[in-house]
């Protein structure tokens, strides 16, 4: 069952209820005029019981009872912030079932579990969004605008550090889970290197490094990344599991450049740095409740039935380039890429702008965290 314009309000399930979950997703429902959330699925029962308690929540499922969730008749959407190997799994369930699906980043592990998910969506005509917050967010949206403008004249060199402490036994350190750095972090800065060149990688290149210690058994402690952009503009950045907190990246032109720190915090104030001629202008972007403009935006596209962005194809073509980069890593050698969409063949080129932009105000307190902790460094 899908509502209709005179509801006003889509119905959410949230799927999984890991730590961004509690303290992103589920407080962030409130800012939100047009999304309301109805279910939770969560193996847990402490985290069903106290979480539904908190929210006014009527209706709590298993995993188990996935099928029963999205069959109920109570659910227009899912928002699924599950382990990434389960993705496809319960994106292509949901829209078997007629209900749309905002899926968190990385889409999937794999281009084929991509392209599964993208077709289960056409099928049943439904919308799939991938869940890319920073499409919407203002400090982003307007460094694509100070680039367009040419304000640092042609755009030359992207380079970006995003790095944080990871405890052992987080989730992701597990290989089978679809755990990594690129995966995790990386694709943070795959995508702002793509948003803000306007344009897709042709070349790719990729090396790991390791410290030894027991928690990066399965996967790398960090990444160094060179992509090579269509007219020999470089995007390069480092994303690390084992280093202090930084989250910043720098668009360097033949005129001037722009830095953004925090590039890609989901809460507190975003800061530019514009430099012109050797003068540098600082401008500081609010808090704003980011995963409820998410909420918002995939609602008003499923309400007004249009075209949204960021896609399945978005969320495709940034698992093509880490699938690239990791076997560059295991080859020692650059790879050609062509990132092409799931439809056709032809190159994607809807890109987010200051139009999307989405205003809300930050959720007021962090709620504490049941049965989960968060990585290090963030909270």
């Amino acid at each position: 069952m899908t509502a209709t314009n005179d509801q006003r309000k889509i119905r959410y399930a949230v799927v999984g209820l890991g730590w961004f979950a509690q303290q992103a997703a589920l407080p962030s429902f409130i800012h939100t005029e047009n999304s309301e959330l109805v279910a939770l699925v969560s193996d847990d029962p402490t985290k069903s019981e106290e979480l539904s308690k908190k929210y006014g929540i009527n209706h709590t499922y298993s995993y188990d009872e996935y099928e029963d969730c999205l069959a109920s008749g109570e659910v227009d959407a899912v928002y699924i912030a599950l382990p990434n190997h389960l993705h496809c799994e319960y994106t292509v369930q949901a829209a078997n079932q007629g209900i749309h699906v905002l899926c968190e980043k990385p889409m999937a592990v794999t281009e084929e579990e991509c392209e599964t998910m993208i077709k289960a969506a056409n099928d049943n005509n439904v919308k799939l969004m991938i869940a890319y917050r920073l499409h919407l967010e203002e400090a982003n949206l307007q460094a694509v605008e100070i680039v367009r403008s040419k304000q640092i004249g042609e755009p030359r060199i992207f380079n970006s550090v995003f790095t944080q402490q990871v405890e052992e036994g987080n989730i992701r350190l597990r290989d089978a889970t679809g755990g990594g750095t690129l995966y995790d972090i990386g694709i943070y800065c795959i995508n702002a290197a793509r948003y803000i060149l306007q344009d897709e990688p042709i070349e790719v290149f990729a090396v790991a490094a390791n410290n030894g210690e027991e928690r990066f058994n399965e996967v790398e402690e960090m990444t160094s990344v060179i992509l090579r952009f269509p007219n020999e503009r470089l995007a390069t950045f480092t994303c690390s599991f084992g280093g202090a907190s930084v989250s910043t990246y720098q668009i360097v032109g033949t005129k001037g450049d722009l830095r953004v720190e925090p590039a890609y915090a989901w809460q507190g104030e975003l800061k530019h740095y514009l430099t012109i001629n050797g003068e540098t202008q600082e401008r500081t972007f609010e808090d704003h409740d980011q995963l409820a403009a998410e909420f918002t935006y995939f609602s008003d596209c499923i309400l007004q039935d249009k075209n949204l962005e960021p896609s399945g194809t978005e969320g495709l073509i940034d698992v093509s380039i880490i699938q690239a980069l990791y076997h560059s890593i295991e080859t020692g050698k650059p790879v050609q890429i062509q990132t092409r969409d799931a439809c056709g063949g032809k190159l994607r080129h809807q890109r987010p702008t200051s139009a999307q932009t989405i205003e809300h105000p930050p959720v007021d307190e962090t709620p504490d965290l049941i049965h989960a902790a968060a990585p290090s460094g963030e909270s």
